[in-house]
């Protein structure tokens, strides 16, 4: 059984790497609230960067699994996006997610998990 507390904890989260590493960790193991909460926190800056591509690129990913409420975040999230953005996002799509989740840092995003 997963432990996704992490999605209670992005109510308060506004810059905790921690807490973007322990997500990071539910998406490897392909979690499906993980992928949400990775967009989330990519579409809002919350702990990292902000990356509007990352933030498409994960809802996309829980969006395949079914999640509606995914849906409508990655619709917001593109209807801001760049053309620059929404490209990158696609490069991301062809990516396995593993590889993603270890090279989807920003230059001040904490160091993945080894």
């Amino acid at each position: 059984m997963s432990d996704n507390s992490y999605l209670k904890d992005l109510v308060l989260l506004r810059n905790d790497p921690d807490t973007v590493l322990r997500v990071r960790e539910a998406a490897a193991r392909a979690e499906v609230d993980a992928f949400y909460a990775l967009g989330l926190i990519y579409a809002e800056g919350r702990g990292v960067a902000m990356d509007l591509a990352q933030a498409h690129y994960w809802l996309s990913l829980a969006v395949s699994e079914g999640d509606k409420d995914a849906e409508q975040l990655r619709n917001v999230v593109g209807s801001q996006m760049s053309d620059e953005e929404y490209e990158a996002a696609k490069r991301l799509r062809d990516k396995p997610v593993l590889q993603v989740v270890a090279g989807a840092m920003a230059p001040d995003d904490p160091p993945a998990p080894q």
